[in-house]
């Protein structure tokens, strides 16, 4: 297999690489993540993810090719815009990722996967991916990191997971990046009553309140009991979960 940097590339690289390689697009977001987390901690997690599920499969002589392109750093966050987010609205999210996939097409791609790390990011990115399937002649895949779980390693908590600022979250900074989270990580008021977009009144529901997460605090759950322990479990067994993914995308569609 061979694994490259689409900016390293010389543009005659780039489309030799395409007749051959998946293209794989992370996006992350710039957002508040409580007090305690940077705002840039889906972009660094989403490249954590990546990084590790692609020195997982450069072990295998014969895995798939591929060509990485720098990370989109900003996402749909106006729910973060209460405290500070740099936010593009869902209209523009998708039109970037439109013309990002019709640009790989025109350099001669047919495979993309885009891996995000954002929860605003999702709908609109799997949107995104469905219509321009619909009129390119290409394959494109979707999935958001958290997902992509193994089984193989429970480090708990799937109640809080992916959460935001939470434990989860709280926990694979820890492990990645434990420079960057401000200690002690402080305790999470309980708010009464818990907010409607995380627990719905009914199952299958999904309920928006205006001024929700102000109320919270931008945090989802209580982080100050995160473990980088169990935050490397979790992102390595995510990073393995990647790792298939990628290969099961490229033995579906060579």
């Amino acid at each position: 297999m061979s694994q490259s940097r689409l900016s390293e590339l010389t543009w005659h690289e780039v489309r030799r690489a395409g007749e051959d390689a998946i293209a794989l697009l992370p996006i992350g977001s710039q957002e508040q993540h409580a007090a305690h987390l940077p705002m840039g901690t889906d972009t660094l997690l989403v490249e954590e993810v990546v990084d590790r599920a692609l020195r997982i499969l450069a072990q295998e002589a014969s895995g798939p090719d591929v060509v990485r392109l720098p990370v989109l750093p900003y996402g749909h966050s106006p729910h973060h815009l209460f405290a500070a987010a740099v936010s593009l609205s869902a209209a523009t999210l998708g039109a970037v990722l439109e013309e990002v996939l019709d640009s790989l097409v025109t350099s001669g791609y047919r495979r993309v996967m885009v891996v995000n790390g954002h929860g605003g990011n999702d709908e609109i990115m799997r949107l995104a991916v469905k219509r321009f399937a619909l009129r390119s002649e290409v394959t494109v895949a979707a999935c958001s990191y958290w997902n992509l779980t193994t089984g193989d390693d429970d480090a708990g908590r799937p109640d809080v997971t992916p959460g935001h600022a939470g434990w989860f979250e709280t926990s694979l900074m820890l492990a990645a990046h434990p420079g960057l989270v401000r200690t002690p990580v402080p305790a999470r008021t309980t708010v009464e009553p818990p907010p409607l977009f995380d627990r719905p009144p009914y199952p299958g529901l999904t309920v928006e309140r205006h001024g929700e997460w102000a109320r919270v605090g931008g945090a989802t759950d209580d982080p100050s009991g995160a473990d980088g322990v169990p935050g490397e479990q979790l992102l390595q067994d995510r990073a393995r979960g990647l790792a298939h993914a990628i290969a099961a995308f490229d033995a579906a569609t060579r």
